[in-house]
């Protein structure tokens, strides 16, 4: 019994270390066969540095003024989606404060978190009276204060904007807000002059072509140039869409190369035969050929809306057609256009588009 009492002294431990180095050499030798979980190419290849943020020039030297060791303003980005704006706040973020401090210093809000008027009372307000100290582990300058990224600013409710302007000037000296969104005219006038503008322009086609050109270099893509500037004319300016576009191709050729027709299946674009199609049949005056086609359309799943953006640009370009016939065929693409986004019929609204169409073809 005393024996038993006594354990730690006349009971031998070296059984169970054994048993924990194996256990730990089992650990790490599973650890080093792990693979490398999958990123989407779209986080992947996100800018990791206010430098790498591409054709924004005005947006990225005032934020590499503002690295340096001057003051930020209260930042306001707006412009079209997949243009760079969250990329670059969180990347300027990254800059300011270290991969440490960046989750202690940053509150990034998005339309997907709860913003309502009551959010931006409590937890805004409470984050915003916190002071920030203005030293790093690292040894660097940091700045004494905290960022607000407020990103689709423009889907928050008026009150909710109103309740943000108190906050934004109490506490100026210890937090610096930004405000992301795609449409300004939805920001209310006191928030917007409070902040700096900067408008992100879209990507021309030739940075878009490079960047594409550069993710399918790293990912051994086989595509040519001609495919990447398709792709580029179909993702109309939007990198993020452009991309993952890319990275869709990819994974559904598996390793074989990527073709326009791949890019237009995969886009959703109604191909250039279909339209063409369309208004050859508009210009024959048969309604029971256009209504055939009509339901082909529908059946085959191209969306009207895609459909109706394809012949605004085809109609408009085209030599074809009188002023008088552009302007009203014009206006009604953008009726149609108005119902589809409202949630009318979409076989109604193609048919009441083509016969418009077919009528003004007909008539010379």
């Amino acid at each position: 019994m005393q024996a038993f009492l006594k354990g730690p002294s006349s009971i031998s431990t070296k059984p169970p270390a054994a048993k924990e180095k194996g256990a730990a050499g089992a650990a790490g030798s599973s650890g080093e066969g792990k693979r490398p979980k999958p990123i989407p190419w779209v986080e992947k290849y996100r800018p990791k540095n206010v430098d790498e943020v591409a054709f924004q020039d005005e947006v990225v030297a005032v934020l590499k003024k503002s690295l340096e060791g001057a003051d930020l303003p209260n930042l306001l980005f707006y412009g079209p989606p997949g243009t760079g704006k969250t990329s670059t706040i969180l990347a300027a973020a990254r800059e300011l404060y270290g991969p440490e401090l960046f989750r202690q210093r940053v509150l990034e809000l998005n339309a997907s978190d709860e913003r309502g008027i009551q959010v931006i009372r409590e937890k805004v307000k409470a984050f915003a009276q916190l002071t920030a100290s203005g030293s790093r582990s690292d040894g660097k300058v940091c700045p004494p204060f905290k960022i607000v990224i407020l990103d689709e600013a423009d889907s928050m409710t008026s009150a909710a904007q109103a309740a943000l302007r108190r906050t934004m000037e109490k506490e100026s000296k210890t937090t610096r807000f930004c405000l992301i969104c795609n449409y300004i005219s939805r920001i209310i006038e006191p928030l917007t002059s409070r902040c700096s503008k900067f408008r992100f322009k879209p990507l021309s086609d030739k940075i878009q072509q490079q960047r594409l050109l550069d993710v399918a270099e790293k990912e051994h893509v086989k595509i040519t140039s001609e495919v990447v500037s398709y792709l580029v004319k179909v993702s109309e300016g939007d990198l993020r869409k452009a991309i993952t576009f890319l990275q869709s191709a990819t994974r559904l050729m598996g390793g074989k190369e990527i073709t326009e027709e791949i890019v237009t299946e995969i886009a959703g674009v109604v191909p250039k035969e279909k339209t063409d199609e369309l208004l050859s049949v508009c210009q024959s005056g048969s309604f029971e050929k256009l209504e055939t086609l009509a339901k082909n359309l529908i059946n085959e799943g191209y969306a009207v809306a895609q459909l109706v953006n394809q012949l605004h640009d085809t109609v408009v370009e085209s030599e074809d057609y009188n002023d008088k016939q552009k302007s009203v065929i014009a206006e009604k693409l953008a009726e149609v256009d108005k119902c589809l986004a409202d949630g009318a019929d979409e076989y109604l609204q193609l048919m009441s588009l083509c016969t418009l169409v077919m009528q003004q073809l007909t008539q010379n």
